[in-house]
């Protein structure tokens, strides 16, 4: 299984943009310039990387308690990457202090988070052209 490290922006920077540019950008055509912002800079990035060194998965957790730009490279999903990233994220928060995270779901994607603890509020909207649904979930003493 993959080790998931915990860094800032600066020491993240390359690894996590090159698997955001694969996902976000190739594969689900989301804009180039609305796939990195400013915020990356004021977050903690969760990579997932392999004994040997590659880099096959990110997340971020933004100041704010939202989790975002989860992405797992596409031959890595399935097998649990994902959501060792977003427990990984849910545990930075908890010991941030943070009550609840929330984050923005690719539709496709409800099922899994939902099985992370996480519910869906709202109606499904647009986001770079992708449907998705605001998630929530509590950070009590487990999930």
């Amino acid at each position: 299984m993959a080790r998931i490290d915990v860094l800032d922006w600066s020491a993240a920077r390359g690894e996590a943009a090159a698997i955001r540019e694969q996902v976000f950008v190739s594969e689900q055509g989301v804009p180039r310039e609305l796939e990195l912002d400013d915020m990356d800079a004021r977050c903690v990035h969760a990579l997932a990387r392999l004994e040997d060194g590659r880099t096959i998965g990110t997340g971020r957790l933004l100041p704010d308690g939202h989790i975002g730009r989860m992405a797992v490279l596409a031959e890595w999903r399935g097998r649990g990457v994902g959501g060792a990233l977003l427990e990984r994220l849910v545990e930075e928060a908890r010991a941030r202090g943070m009550r609840e995270v929330a984050l923005s779901a690719q539709t496709h994607a409800l099922g899994f988070y939902a099985r992370h603890g996480f519910t869906a509020e709202g109606e499904v909207y647009l986001e770079a052209g992708i449907p998705h649904r605001a998630m929530r979930r509590k950070l009590g003493t487990g999930r």
